[in-house]
């Protein structure tokens, strides 16, 4: 059943689980994706944490503990999550100390509310860091323009990182400097570079979502045949801003120095439109030094009918230019499109943060000490 997943892992794609609970790791199951389907990283984000606290009695105690404490949602918040994420990078401590610190991450995000604060972000990223306290944590910092400031002084001090919210090409672009400059910074300070790691999680779904919406207003033949291709084509074109970037003078020394790439993350890769094979995102992203974090649907769809055939971004950019270029013709901006996803990614991560906050504010106060 997993052939497929193999076949992914053998090109050079790392599988990550975009997806993370306390069942999961107390249950054994996250193991068993470890052991079974090829899963060698996770990734953690607001939404994921609401989902899985809510009506889970596995947090009870901790929560009740909590409650003892007097702790504010906020605190509380953390002291779970970074509980869960410390349990999950030790499980994944094998698969971190196999592959010399490339693999066996456990992503956790900062504050969704700090995306346009730079302070405030590099703060953030400092106290998760010490709070996780393991060596395969990575911080999630979102390429927001505060952002960026933010990833390179984080980097700076050792912090692996992975960076979040990149829709655009030039912005992954920027992401990529802002990672140099802090290794660069690093390497000043003395610092060794073998042990920073970081990633750059390039969102693909959404970007077809909104695309194909405008598509289909327009709503000619034309229009109608370039679905379902900007997310791929857009996803390709930052493969070959890796190649490039990657393959620069100012890398080089770098890596010299024992400095590790940033790979490309594709994430956001379950498809949202149930006309296209569920696998779209994975079995057309193949290429060595990649991630493919998967909600596990997509895992499993991967594994059942996923077809790997080896390199699917190599000699394809011309293409890809053209399909992009094919709906520009259309009037439709892609920075237009670029700049809403970002803004409304950071929206809909505060949304589920501030849900998060409410609803451990209610456990809170259902497991509070009644009084004596």
């Amino acid at each position: 059943m997993t052939d497929a997943l193999k076949r992914l892992s053998d090109e050079g794609v790392a599988i990550w689980l975009d997806d993370m609970s306390r069942r999961r790791i107390t249950t054994g199951n996250l193991g068993e994706l470890i052991d079974q389907s090829h899963v060698v990283g996770a990734t953690t984000n607001p939404a994921i944490f609401q989902k899985a606290i809510v009506g889970d009695a596995l947090y009870d105690p901790q929560v009740s503990d909590l409650a003892a404490r007097g702790l504010t949602p906020d605190e509380a918040v953390r002291m779970i999550t970074t509980a869960d994420v410390r349990d999950a990078a030790d499980i994944f401590r094998p698969v971190f100390d196999a592959t010399n610190g490339r693999d066996g991450r456990v992503s956790i995000e900062v504050d969704p509310r700090l995306a346009h604060n730079t302070r405030a972000t590099i703060a953030e990223a400092k106290q998760l860091a010490w709070l996780v306290d393991r060596p395969n944590t990575l911080i999630k910092i979102p390429a927001t323009k505060a952002g960026l400031p933010a990833i390179a002084d984080v980097t700076a001090r050792g912090i692996s990182v992975n960076v979040t919210l990149i829709f655009s090409l030039e912005r992954y672009r920027e992401v990529m400097d802002a990672y140099l400059t802090g290794l660069e910074k690093a390497n000043a300070s003395g610092l060794d570079l073998s042990k920073i790691h970081s990633v750059a999680s390039f969102f693909v779904s959404r970007v077809d979502t909104e695309i194909d919406k405008r598509l289909e207003k327009i709503g000619t033949d034309e229009a109608k045949a370039l679905k379902g291709k900007a997310a791929v084509a857009n996803a390709r074109l930052a493969y070959e801003a890796y190649e490039e970037v990657f393959g620069s003078d100012r890398w080089a020394a770098l890596e010299r120095a024992g400095a590790n790439r940033q790979r490309p993350l594709w994430a956001s890769t379950g498809v949202k439109d149930p006309n296209y094979p569920a696998t779209l995102y994975v079995t057309e992203l193949v290429a060595p030094n990649t991630v493919n974090t998967m909600p596990e649907a997509t895992l499993e769809a991967t594994a059942e009918q996923g077809e790997v055939t080896g390199n699917t971004i190599a000699g394809t950019y011309e293409q890809s230019r053209a399909e992009l270029a094919a709906i520009a013709a259309l009037g439709i901006s892609y920075d237009d499109v670029v700049q809403l996803l970002e803004d409304e990614g950071v929206e809909k991560f505060e949304t589920a943060w501030n849900d998060l906050l409410d609803s451990t504010k209610a456990e809170l106060e259902r497991l509070a000490p009644s009084e004596a």
